[in-house]
């Protein structure tokens, strides 16, 4: 069934689902082929309420991308917002670092039969923000955010800063953002930096509940801010 809203906030991976449970738990949820979607109407933040879907749409590329287009074609949303995290490169971001993506690329493309350099920039976005008006509610910095089925291998990261100046990385921005594009879709990508990686070793290697703790910390900020956030961009 196609219905409308203004927008749908899409979220990945479990442990960023999880405080986006805790926090609205009385919204109406129904199933998807993905995850829960929950109903929820904000407060007005200099207009009138928004009405929003909550949706877990899964982690990696595969998800990410089904999820977007699933949401897109049910709920036809004025606006996709990516709330999530991400994980930095240790010496160019700091931890808890909020990202606004204006560029999206997916780098664990090889490609060994023709130009390698056109198949990553097929799914590589710029995305266009001119709509967002400002001030925005929480300091961010914008910056290319890169994409892979992958954590950050440490062995990777001085090609992956010198081949695209990238700072930071996920598993799905990528996909969200493509399959946005393609359906002329406004997306805003915001996510935290839970963990840093350098060339040696990755903090939260090993450590899930390092990564899971800091995951609550930056989706609490991101939620508490979610109107105004929709303020500036519907």
């Amino acid at each position: 069934m196609t219905q409308e809203t203004d927008a749908v906030v899409l979220i990945s991976a479990h442990a960023e689902w999880r405080p986006v449970r805790a926090r609205f738990a009385d919204a109406p949820a129904i199933a998807t082929p993905y995850g829960e979607a929950l109903y929820v109407t904000l407060p007005a933040v200099g207009g009138r309420p928004s009405a929003v879907v909550l949706f877990h749409g899964g982690w990696g590329k595969i998800d990410a991308a089904a999820s977007t287009q699933y949401a897109i074609d049910r709920w036809r949303p004025r606006l996709l917002l990516n709330l999530g995290t991400c994980g930095g490169f240790a010496g160019d971001v700091a931890a808890g670092t909020l990202l606004l993506a204006d560029f999206t690329l997916v780098y664990d493309i090889i490609e060994q039969m023709g130009d390698p350099d056109e198949a990553l920039a097929y799914y590589a976005k710029e995305i266009d923000l001119s709509w967002l008006r400002g001030p925005l509610p929480l300091p961010v910095r914008r910056e290319l955010l890169i994409s892979a089925d992958r954590d950050i291998v440490s062995a990777e990261i001085a090609d992956l800063r010198a081949r695209f100046g990238a700072i930071a990385a996920d598993w799905e921005s990528g996909a969200i953002a493509h399959v946005a594009a393609r359906n002329g879709v406004r997306c805003l990508i915001l996510r935290g930096v839970t963990d840093l990686v350098s060339a040696d070793a990755g903090e939260a290697y090993g450590r899930p509940e390092l990564f899971a703790a800091r995951t609550e910390t930056i989706m609490a900020r991101l939620l508490e801010t979610l109107p105004e956030w929709l303020a500036v961009s519907l």
